[in-house]
């Protein structure tokens, strides 16, 4: 049962946002739970999936898969697909059933041995299943969480330094921010294990900051995750990747199933390198990013909605209201579904996340909250 979030002794040259990882907040509850079993009708600013996917030329691909169901999947072809897009060789790739695969497949197999001995650090406000995955294998993990103040951004310095092995979002979920490479590069180091969860990374206009294809040139082990997920719509399918050295691809494979990825996810994965793919995702990415711009001058009417950072990067913003628990429910009550923050260590019920969507979505979210009386 989780007990009250308290700082504990730190250690020597530890920064003061050094925290225990024993807080009481929801590590399992993500957007989805916003809008099931909610009914039809419910406008989805919970759920951070671009809305109109899977495109019909990916559906087709999927489904020219499902004749192929009697065999065993065979990833070579989506590997070395995956690989290519990144420029890297195919043994610093690793096909998983989702991110949420890759988080377990790290608790298991980089933490397990003394190569990683001592308590995982995790940066927070972050995506919360890397720690629920930690602590699940049985690790302590150790937080370093980001202040309001300072825009959640982050200063390596905070990092304790022997953390041997540290997890970060890149850009981040729910903050939006979007890190610089050279601060990530930055907490690389010979006897350490950085790992960069880039899920929202294809929703930044030209990928920029991403550390996908220096994973074999930075000190130590770096490792990046990707999820097809978020820009092709497919959450229910599971399929993402991990980027590596030779040496870490293969310690975490040994931790999987045989076949853990399905011909259909195959099929997918493959697919959405190819060049056609990456360019509707570059322009998707340009979209999304006119989208947010639009959002936040909307939301500018509001004073009390203040967003996190002033320069948001990711398919969602995080704003705080100091009445955002209730707001969530209020919304809820007119049809709009938005993600709750004080699941996410290092918020409280003050806080939101919205995801962006298109023009004519988020005038309905301004007539609601116009005719809510938010201020």
């Amino acid at each position: 049962m989780p007990t009250r979030t308290e700082p504990t002794a730190r250690p020597a040259g530890a920064p003061d946002r050094w925290h225990r990882s024993d807080a009481p907040h929801d590590l399992r509850h993500h957007g989805d739970a916003e809008v099931r079993d909610a009914g039809a009708g419910l406008v989805d600013l919970a759920v951070n999936v671009r809305a109109g996917t899977p495109p019909a030329w990916l559906k087709e691909r999927i489904a020219a898969s499902l004749d192929s169901l009697a065999a065993y999947p065979d990833g070579r072809a989506a590997r070395r697909a995956v690989a290519a897009r990144h420029g890297l060789p195919e043994e610093c790739v690793l096909l998983t059933a989702g991110a949420a695969e890759a988080f377990v497949l790290l608790a298991r197999a980089l933490c397990a041995d003394g190569a990683d001995r001592g308590r995982p650090v995790v940066v927070h406000p972050q995506f919360t299943e890397p720690e629920a995955a930690l602590r699940d294998a049985g690790h302590e993990v150790e937080r370093v969480v980001l202040a309001e103040r300072d825009g959640f951004r982050l200063d390596p310095g905070l990092v304790p330094a022997g953390a041997r092995v540290v997890v970060v979002g890149n850009p981040t979920n729910p903050t939006s921010v979007l890190h610089p490479a050279s601060v990530l590069e930055a907490l690389a180091r010979p006897d350490r294990t950085l790992v960069v969860d880039e899920a929202f990374i294809d929703a930044v206009p030209g990928e920029r900051e991403s550390l996908a294809s220096r994973v074999t040139e930075l000190p130590g082990r770096t490792v990046v995750l990707r999820s097809l997920t978020k820009t092709w719509g497919l959450a229910g399918l599971r399929v993402g990747y991990v980027l590596s050295d030779r040496e870490t691809i293969a310690r975490l494979a040994r931790h999987q199933p045989l076949w853990p990825v399905s011909s259909p996810a195959l099929a997918a994965a493959e697919a959405c390198c190819a060049p056609a793919a990456l360019a509707e995702a570059e322009r998707a990415a340009r979209q999304c990013a006119r989208d947010r711009a639009y959002l936040l001058d909307r939301l500018a009417g509001f004073g009390g909605l203040r967003p996190a950072t002033p320069d948001p990067q990711a398919p969602f913003v995080l704003v705080r209201h100091p009445e955002a628990a209730a707001l969530r429910e209020r919304l809820r009550a007119a049809g709009i579904a938005v993600r709750r923050g004080d699941t996410f260590p290092g918020l409280d019920r003050r806080w939101l996340r919205l995801a962006v969507r298109d023009r004519a979505t988020t005038d309905r979210l301004v007539r609601t909250l116009a005719e809510l009386g938010v201020r």
